[in-house]
C-alpha cells in the first residue's frame, strides 16, 4: 500500500479523476477547446522552466487536473459545432447509422445509432432509437444507415425520488435524446456500411445463425451468447434475478473474471515460444493479439475494452518483471482508459471491475495467512474461498449501495461454479469454432448445453434460498465512503500491525459511527408532505422521522409492489404504513392540507393558504378557488388528464399562484420544519 501510494502515476489517477468529476457535475470548463488548449500548453512548457522541485510537483499536478477536465471536455460532443442538435429544424432530414443493438423493451426495440447527417451537413452525436416491435420484421443491424424525418424528443427524468434515473445514465452514454419510430419510417440507404464494430457484430450474427442450428434451449442460447460473446439481450429477466440472486452476476458479463481467465489459458498455451530467443517478449505480442481478438469477437463492448486493456498492461507488466506489477499495471490501466473515455469513470462494471482487483490483490494474500492448506485441494480451494471473499469485500459497499442487496450464499456458488468456468470458456469456443466449421457433432453440442442447463439450475436454486439473500439495505453515498476508509486502514493494519496502524482503523471507525449518528439524526428529526407520481392512480405520504405513512386507493397487494415506495423506503432507510383511504383535508405542522378529487366537492371554510392537490381530474372553479383560500401552493398529481393539467397552469400563471405538476417536475416534496 505505501509503496503504491508513492507510485506518482497514482497522485496524477487521482487527480485526474477529481478533473472529470470537476467537469462533469459543475462543467467546470466552458471557454471553448482553442483557450483549454493553450492553457494546456502554456503549463506543459513552464513545467521545463523551473529548477524549483516542489513547484514543478504543483505544476504537474493542476496540468493532469486540467488533462480530466479536457478530456471530459473533448469527449462531449455537446460542445462541438458539428453536434446534430445545433444543426436541426423542424423540418430536417436526418442520416442515422446503428451502433449498438439494446435489450429490448415491452413495446419498443432500442438502438443506439449515430446521427451522421442532417440534411447536408455533416453531423456527430448519439440518441435512442425505439423502433416499434414488429415480429414480421428483421431487426436492425449494427452498421446499417437510415434516412427519417426528425423528431427527437428529450428523455424523460425519473419521477420519484431515489428511483434509477435512466435520463441522467444516458447523459453519461452521450445520449440525450430519442426518437419513436415504426419500421416503415425507416429508409435504408447503406446496409453494410463498414466500421470495426459493425464487422464484430456481423461476426457475431453468424456465429449465432451457425449454433442455432444444434438445437440449443433458449436458456442455454442466451448464456452461451453472454459467456462468449458478450451479447446479454436475450437473457431473460428472470435468468438474470437468479444470478444477481446468488452472487453470480458477473459470471454472464464478459469481464475481467474470463479475461483473466484466458489470459491464464493463452499464458499456458504459448509458454513453449519461451525458449525462443525475445521469447517472452514475442509470446506477450501473441497473448495481447489474441486478447484483442476476443475482444473483437465479444463485440468491443465497454466492459470487454476494460478488462482487456488492465490484462494487456498486467501481461506486458509480467513480461519485464517489475516490482509491484499487478499494483502499477492496474494504476496505469485505469489511467490510460479514462484519459481515452472519461464517462468509464461513472459506469458501474468500470467501478466494481477495479475495486473487485484491488480488493483481490491487497486482501487476499493477508486472508491467505489466516490458514495454512496442507493438501493439494485444500489449498486451491482456500485460495478460491480468499479470492472470492477478497474480491467481494472490496465490491461490498459500492453493491450495497447501488443494488441494496447483499447474497450471502456468494462463496457457495462462486465455490463450484468459477473452478468450472475455464472448462466451460474453453468448450463454448471450441462449440462455436467447431459450429462455424460445420463439424460440430450434435452429441458435443447436447453434452455442452446440458453443462449450461446444470449451471444455471445451480444458480437457480442457490437464488431460491432466499433466508440468505439480505434485501432492501439502505447505504448513502457518504456511509458507503466511510465503510471503504475503514477498510483501506483494515487491510494496512492486518499487512503492518502496527500501534500507528491501529489509531489510524480506530480514527476510521469512530468516522464510521460519526457518519451514521448524524444519518440518524437527520432521519429522526425530518417531515415532510410528499405528492408522488402515480400515471393511473394518486399516491400521497406523510413521513414523520423514520415512518412514512402512505395514503393510496390501491388493494393491499398492489400497494407492496409499487416499485417508487420500494425506491423511497430503501433510500430513505423508513418504515412504511398504508391507509387506504385518502383524505380530503387534514393539518401537518400547522400546515393546511386540501385534497380535490374527481367530485370536485371541497369545504371553504376555516381555510387559510392551504397547500391543494388536485386528483381525478376534477371540474371546479380553480379561479374562484384561488380566490376564496389563496393557497401557497396548486399541486396536480399524475392521474389528471393533461388537458385540465395544461389549463390549470394557465390559470394559476395568470393569478400568481404557484402551480406544480408532477408529471412534468416529478414527485412533489414540501419539507416541514422540525421543532424539538
Amino acid at each position: 500500500m505505501k509503496k503504491l501510494l508513492n507510485y506518482l502515476p497514482f497522485h496524477f489517477l487521482s487527480l485526474l479523476i477529481f478533473g472529470i468529476c470537476a467537469q462533469s457535475f459543475y462543467n467546470f470548463w466552458q471557454f471553448g477547446f482553442l483557450k483549454l488548449f493553450l492553457l494546456l500548453a502554456s503549463i506543459s512548457l513552464f513545467l521545463f522552466l523551473p529548477k524549483n522541485k516542489k513547484l514543478t510537483t504543483l505544476l504537474s499536478f493542476i496540468l493532469f487536473f486540467f488533462i480530466g477536465v479536457s478530456a471530459t471536455y473533448f469527449s462531449n460532443d455537446v460542445n462541438y459545432s458539428t453536434y446534430y442538435q445545433h444543426q436541426l429544424s423542424d423540418a430536417s432530414i436526418v442520416v442515422l447509422k446503428i451502433h449498438k443493438v439494446l435489450k429490448p423493451g415491452y413495446y419498443h426495440d432500442k438502438y443506439e445509432v449515430e446521427i451522421t447527417q442532417v440534411d447536408t451537413i455533416k453531423t456527430k452525436g448519439k440518441v435512442l432509437l425505439n423502433i416499434t416491435k414488429d415480429s414480421t420484421l428483421r431487426s436492425l443491424q449494427v452498421g446499417n444507415v437510415f434516412l427519417v424525418k426528425s423528431d427527437f424528443q428529450d428523455i424523460n427524468a425519473s419521477l420519484n425520488p431515489h428511483q434509477f434515473n435512466y435520463k441522467d445514465y444516458l447523459e453519461k452514454q452521450g445520449i440525450h435524446q430519442q426518437l419513436f419510430l415504426e419500421n416503415r419510417e425507416l429508409k435504408c440507404i447503406d446496409f453494410h456500411s463498414f466500421s470495426l464494430i459493425a464487422l464484430a457484430a456481423k461476426f457475431r450474427n453468424k456465429v449465432q445463425e451457425s449454433i442455432k442450428m444444434y438445437h440449443f434451449k433458449t436458456d442455454e442460447l442466451a448464456v452461451i451468447n453472454a459467456l462468449i460473446l458478450g451479447q446479454r439481450q436475450d437473457i431473460s429477466k428472470d435468468l438474470i434475478a437468479d444470478y444477481q440472486k446468488a452472487g453470480a452476476i458477473h459470471i454472464l458479463a464478459v469481464s475481467g473474471l474470463h479475461v483473466g481467465i484466458i489470459l491464464l489459458i493463452l499464458s499456458w498455451l504459448f509458454k513453449p515460444i519461451e525458449r525462443l530467443p525475445k521469447g517472452k517478449f514475442i509470446k506477450t505480442i501473441v497473448v495481447v493479439l489474441f486478447l484483442w481478438m476476443f475482444a473483437f469477437v465479444a463485440g468491443l463492448s465497454a466492459s470487454v475494452v476494460r478488462a482487456v486493456t488492465m490484462f494487456t498492461f498486467l501481461s506486458v507488466g509480467l513480461t519485464f518483471r517489475r516490482k509491484n506489477v499487478i499494483e502499477f499495471s492496474l494504476i496505469s490501466s485505469m489511467f490510460f482508459l479514462l484519459v481515452l473515455k472519461p464517462m468509464f469513470l461513472f459506469d458501474v462494471g468500470f467501478q466494481l471491475s477495479y475495486l473487485a482487483v484491488f480488493g483481490i490483490v491487497w486482501l487476499q494474500p493477508r486472508l491467505y495467512e489466516f490458514y495454512t492448506p496442507k493438501f493439494f485441494i485444500d489449498k486451491k480451494a482456500w485460495q478460491l474461498i480468499t479470492v472470492s471473499f477478497a474480491a467481494q469485500l472490496g465490491i461490498l459497499p459500492l453493491s450495497l449501495f447501488y443494488f441494496h442487496q447483499f447474497p450471502g450464499l456468494f462463496l457457495l456458488s462462486n465455490l463450484l461454479i468459477i473452478p468450472f468456468l475455464g472448462a466451460i470458456l474453453i468448450g463454448g469456443i471450441a462449440v462455436i469454432s467447431l459450429s462455424l466449421l460445420g463439424f460440430l457433432p450434435q452429441f458435443l453440442a447436447t453434452l455442452y448445453g446440458f453443462i449450461i442447463s446444470l449451471m444455471n439450475n445451480f444458480v437457480s436454486w442457490i437464488s431460491h434460498q432466499e433466508q440468505f439473500l439480505f434485501k432492501e439495505i439502505s447505504l448513502s453515498f457518504l456511509y458507503m465512503i466511510a465503510l471503504y476508509i475503514v477498510i483501506v486502514f483494515a487491510s494496512r493494519f492486518l499487512i503492518d500491525k502496527k500501534p500507528k496502524k491501529l489509531m489510524y482503523l480506530l480514527l476510521s471507525i469512530l468516522f464510521l459511527q460519526s457518519v451514521y449518528v448524524f444519518e440518524n439524526y437527520q432521519k429522526r428529526t425530518k417531515k415532510e408532505f410528499i405528492v408522488f407520481h402515480a400515471n393511473r392512480n394518486s399516491v400521497l405520504g406523510k413521513r414523520v422521522g423514520d415512518k412514512l405513512l402512505v395514503y393510496h386507493h390501491l388493494d393491499s397487494v398492489s400497494i407492496k409492489k409499487v416499485n417508487f415506495l420500494t425506491s423511497y423506503k430503501i433510500g430513505e432507510n423508513v418504515d412504511m404504513v398504508f391507509n387506504n383511504t385518502i383524505p380530503a383535508f387534514y393539518e401537518f405542522e400547522k400546515n393546511q392540507i386540501l385534497i380535490i378529487d374527481s367530485l370536485g366537492v371541497y369545504q371553504l371554510k376555516g381555510l387559510k393558504n392551504p397547500i391543494v392537490v388536485l386528483q381525478y381530474s376534477p371540474k371546479i372553479n380553480l379561479e374562484r378557488l384561488i380566490q376564496s383560500v389563496k393557497p401557497k401552493q396548486i399541486v396536480a398529481d399524475g392521474n389528471n388528464y393533461k388537458s385540465f393539467v395544461k389549463t390549470w397552469e394557465g390559470i394559476c400563471r395568470k393569478q400568481k399562484t404557484p402551480f406544480y405538476y408532477t408529471g412534468k417536475n416529478g414527485a412533489f416534496m414540501y419539507e416541514m420544519e422540525y421543532k424539538n
